[in-house]
């Protein structure tokens, strides 16, 4: 297997040790993993990740957890152990909002860093990326963009919108095909991320069993709860230089509690929106008295601001 971070790589050198090792060991020889888990970055990555995502414990757990096998991959192969590279294709499951796009980006960072992949960086796309309309069109759009994701992930968002069965004129198998090949040729270049709801990428997964078995990590997202939603709500704000006076806090609690009952709530995707929207009528309030306006004020969201919204007197509202 070729070593993580190696390219061009033939046969017969494709055990050779990763090149971050200057040295093999002896087995009476130590290293300081901690040492070893802040040169590789891994410590950096891993606090972010605490800082950047609200909850999601579990997620945040097999994040630490794959990164701890590939860390100690990379120590084995230091010490001349056999240290194959794991699969590192992965599937996100989870409801819109809960932080599979952030998760991935946060991946190709990690894996960079640890010598798995070249740059790290993220290309996101959906169906309409990769499936043409008429014959012909499908292979160049699927491999013009995994040609921008050599080096680093490819997500794709509702990967099972590729495989319509009941269309036969539907290009999406040959989509399908093209990932499993390079998914296989450039397993040491790439890794690609499937995201979407859970029950419809089981569909997808039996559907399509090679691409099931070239996935390593399963990984769900689950919905945020209300507190969290809260706390997601007020590092936004803080970001942008606003704050929720006490009565505003309360009204936007209260909030969020009807709009999670309505349709369409897209866990932390709706309270960016619903800041959006905050702001709006901040400024429109604002405005409209007229007059001195303090620095204060210009931070300040208010009960009003946030009670105008329609959620508080239309069932069907998401404003």
């Amino acid at each position: 297997m070729q070593p993580p971070g190696g390219h061009g790589s033939t046969a017969a050198d494709a055990e050779d040790p990763p090149r971050r090792a200057v040295e093999v060991l002896s087995p009476d020889d130590k290293v300081d993993i901690a040492s070893e888990a802040h040169a590789l970055h891994i410590s950096a990555a891993l606090a972010e990740l605490d800082a950047e995502f609200v909850g999601l414990a579990p997620v945040k757990q097999r994040v630490r957890e794959i990164a701890a096998l590939l860390l100690v991959d990379q120590l084995r192969a230091r010490f001349g152990m056999a240290a194959s590279r794991p699969s590192l294709h992965m599937c996100f499951t989870g409801s819109p909002g809960t932080g599979k796009t952030t998760l991935a980006r946060q991946m190709g960072r990690l894996l960079a860093g640890l010598g798995y992949l070249r740059k790290g960086q993220l290309v996101s796309v959906t169906r309409d990326d990769l499936v043409g309309q008429y014959v012909g069109h499908t292979a160049p759009k699927t491999k013009e963009v995994l040609k921008r994701a050599l080096g680093g992930v490819l997500l794709i968002d509702e990967a099972y919108y590729l495989y319509r069965p009941d269309n036969e004129r539907d290009y999406g198998q040959e989509c399908i095909e093209i990932l499993l090949q390079f998914m296989e040729d450039h397993r040491d270049d790439l890794v690609v991320i499937l995201a979407g709801y859970a029950d419809r990428m089981d569909v997808f997964f039996r559907s399509n069993p090679g691409m099931a078995s070239r996935i390593g990590h399963h990984i769900d997202f689950p919905d945020f709860a209300l507190p969290e939603l809260m706390q997601i709500a007020q590092l936004m704000l803080a970001g942008q230089q606003y704050h929720l006076d006490p009565a505003a806090e309360a009204a936007f609690g209260e909030y969020i509690a009807r709009r999670m009952r309505q349709p369409r709530f897209a866990n932390a995707r709706s309270m960016r929106n619903a800041i959006d929207r905050l702001r709006l009528r901040q400024a429109q309030r604002l405005v409209s008295a007229g007059g001195q306006v303090s620095g204060a004020e210009l931070m300040e969201i208010t009960a009003a601001d946030v009670r105008t919204s329609r959620v508080f007197n239309d069932t069907a509202g998401t404003g």
